[in-house]
């Protein structure tokens, strides 16, 4: 698709969130995201890292105070460290599916609340700004069908928080579908650190419609809602 607004011709991209950004700890002497981001952008863009390895949704806050006074478009992955804490759920017992389902809601009821919350105050910034859906882990990982339906409970929450605030979405589900795209089960290797960057690089330099959500998914497709 085409965007209506002209394409910057420089700006500065500001990484926020957890380990999926702040990759450097995972992936050796290859490059890491906030690497392989800087040698996407045109000559002329800038990027600067300030997600966290470890971090969780209420650290995206104390973040925020620390943007770069020229920052102008804001990307964020943040979220998984958060579903983790939820991770006892799958082991409560549940006498049928409803009973299953109604604990998984009440997990998804606290997630969505510190998400939305994450989020607003990010579009608050006013800056064109994207928020990154929680991978799924390496399909030949030990629990992949598990870990993937649980995973879409909070993700539902991501894509929800995205088209309500106006602020634009990366799928990493998506772009991170090959098991060579993770050093390990929850941080991305260089190869899927590279998609991730040519994405962001993607939906930065493509410009920006305010109020509207753009999707970006697999092979680069840029889709507007």
């Amino acid at each position: 698709m085409t965007l209506a607004g002209a394409p910057p011709a420089s700006g500065h991209v500001v990484l926020l969130g957890d380990s999926i950004f702040d990759n450097k700890a995972y992936v050796g002497e290859d490059p890491d995201v906030i690497t392989q981001l800087r040698q996407e952008l045109p000559p002329g863009w800038q990027a600067t890292l300030l997600a966290l390895d470890g971090d969780v949704m209420a650290g995206v806050d104390r973040q925020l105070r620390l943007l770069p006074d020229d920052a102008s478009h804001l990307v964020v992955s943040v979220g998984g460290n958060d579903a983790l804490g939820f991770a006892d759920v799958l082991q409560m017992p549940a006498g049928d599916v409803t009973g299953a389902l109604n604990i998984l809601a009440a997990a998804q009821d606290d997630f969505a609340a510190g998400y939305h919350a994450m989020a607003k105050a990010v579009a608050s910034t006013g800056l064109p700004s994207a928020v990154c859906t929680i991978y799924d882990t390496p399909s030949s990982g030990p629990g992949y069908r598990t870990i993937k339906t649980a995973l879409a409970v909070f993700n539902d929450c991501i894509t929800r928080a995205a088209f309500s605030l106006g602020i634009s979405l990366i799928d990493l589900r998506l772009l991170c579908g090959e098991d060579s795209d993770y050093a390990n089960p929850i941080e991305p290797s260089s190869l899927g650190g590279a998609k991730i960057a040519r994405a962001i690089a993607l939906l930065a330099t493509q410009g920006h419609q305010p109020g509207r959500t753009t999707v970006i998914a697999g092979n680069g497709q840029l889709k507007g809602t």
